[in-house]
């Protein structure tokens, strides 16, 4: 269940409250000595601390065991007892990040409701950690795949700007990845704990794109039945991304330069302004400039969103990032009947480079899962790809089937098989290597660094069989729940 370090000066109390905690199945430390409690803290790194208040009856050393544990085991719950209850003891020991407070003497039943509450505490706080590291590392840089020097301009750029306040506004075509550049943007900044609010301009006709934006007053129009807020309101203390921001109609311009001039929304039938504080990111796929020439875009408010200028390339002009992008949408696909790890023959990736990609990277993941549906094996072969794809390469494409790459000795390897990158070099996790080889190729550290290096990784591998599942990872692991999370939480530290 959890491992629970026990201070009290009374060696009974010690012993009987150790018995009861090992009963419900916890691992126990007991001490009697608040100094040596103290001590062993960094070492045991326990889930839960209950620690007497006064330990030598004249001074609260437990308090200052709760303290030093807020500092230093932040993630450690404390549960302080005490026979000389007051409420100006439990007023300090809460107000110092006490999670409970017991006055001797209690029952052991509330002994083990406050645990209980306290390891559901524990686990909740941790998997919110854990999730929230998931959701970073999903829209980390290295997720936005592509290894040529226009992509390379687009990482660096995302990197200087993410930390700051500028408004973004993300060029490129249709299918290039503009919402997840945003994303990366936001998840990597200060605002990554707020809100992230997408919104297609294109999608709502005028009045309703209004009211989302900006939210209405209960009767502004029909319909209108109750007081609503609007996206910018909801997306306070973080980021709204206004996609295809080029369609937007010119009325909502004007109270949308407004928004970033003053940082404040008035709603839909209400002349009280409200006061916002919101980074804007945009995107667009048409060519702004000719719209301001034709009256159809304000160009002050193109100055304004303007600020920082992301431009991201087509994938017709970055054709040599097509075989990590096929490995991206690869990863981790087995054919049902099979079993085996997807692959991809050279022909096949002779014809997907021979394409034009109009509808860019979008385009490019369709394909390939529809090469999955259809393909007979495990290797996707140029008959698998549309017939417009197929038709670019004329070279006979029926070779002998192989498994993975990197796993089979080259001696085994068909020649007509594309070796994918499924590696670090592809900007793609590398969860599952050999950890030995890791190690011998890489720098000396201390063995305790090493160690929990080698621990990190594994326990990724086994989050990665699982799923996500930390229930069954637990298992597999045979430690507990609690333990789990608390290692999870460490690695994010």
């Amino acid at each position: 269940m959890a491992k629970v370090l026990l201070v009290d000066d009374e060696v009974t109390m010690v012993q009987l409250v150790a018995d009861s905690l090992r009963s419900w199945g916890h691992e126990v430390h007991p001490f009697s000595n608040g100094p040596a409690a103290l001590n062993a803290l960094e070492d045991l790194q326990p889930e839960i601390i209950i620690t007497d208040l006064y330990l030598d009856k004249t001074r609260a050393f437990g308090l200052d065991l709760l303290k030093h544990t807020k500092k230093n085991l932040p993630s450690a719950v404390v549960i302080v007892i005490t026979g000389f209850g007051s409420i100006e003891t439990a007023v300090e020991a809460m107000k110092h990040g006490a999670f409970d407070y017991l006055e001797k003497p209690f029952k052991l039943d509330e002994l083990k409701l406050s645990v209980d509450r306290a390891l559901s505490y524990n686990e909740a706080v941790s998997e919110n950690a854990y999730l929230r590291k998931q959701l970073k590392k999903k829209y980390q840089f290295s997720q936005i795949i592509g290894t040529s020097p226009k992509m390379q301009d687009v990482f660096k750029m995302i990197e200087r700007v993410s930390d700051t306040e500028s408004t973004v506004l993300i060029l490129g075509e249709s299918g290039t990845g503009k919402e997840l550049v945003a994303k990366a943007l936001h998840f990597n900044s200060r605002r990554r704990t707020g809100t992230f609010i997408p919104i297609n301009c294109s999608a709502l006709p005028e009045n309703l794109l209004e009211s989302e934006l900006f939210g209405h007053r209960k009767g502004a129009f029909t319909g209108a039945l109750q007081d609503k807020k609007g996206l910018f309101e909801e997306a306070d203390g973080g980021t709204i991304f206004l996609d295809e921001i080029g369609t937007m109609p010119p009325t909502l311009q004007s109270r949308l330069l407004r928004v970033l001039q003053e940082k404040e929304v008035r709603r839909v039938g209400d002349n009280t302004p409200v006061q916002v504080n919101v980074r804007v990111l945009a995107a667009t796929n048409e060519e702004l400039e000719e719209r301001i020439k034709q009256g159809e875009f304000r160009e002050d408010l193109y100055y304004r969103l303007n600020v920082i200028p992301i431009h991201l390339p087509a994938l017709r002009e970055r054709l040599d990032d097509i075989p990590l992008l096929v490995a991206h949408f690869l990863k981790d696909k087995v054919h049902p009947r099979t079993g085996k790890l997807f692959q991809v023959s050279k022909v096949c990736m002779e014809a997907l480079g021979a394409h034009s990609w109009p509808g860019n990277v979008r385009e490019l993941q369709n394909v390939v899962e529809r090469a999955c549906a259809l393909s007979e094996s495990h290797v996707i072969r140029r008959q698998d790809l549309p017939s417009h794809i197929e038709k670019l390469v004329e070279a006979d494409d029926t070779g002998v089937e192989t498994g993975f790459i990197e796993k089979a000795d080259e001696s085994e390897v068909s020649q007509n098989v594309f070796p994918l990158q499924r590696d670090n070099e592809s900007g793609i996790s590398a969860e599952g290597q050999d950890l030995a080889a890791i190690s011998a190729n890489g720098p000396l550290k201390p063995l305790k660094q090493f160690l929990r290096d080698q621990e990190i990784a594994y326990l990724n591998r086994v989050m990665t069989h699982t799923g996500g599942d930390k229930e069954e990872a637990s298992k597999i692991l045979e430690v507990s729940l609690a333990t789990l999370y608390r290692k999870l939480s460490e690695e994010e530290n």
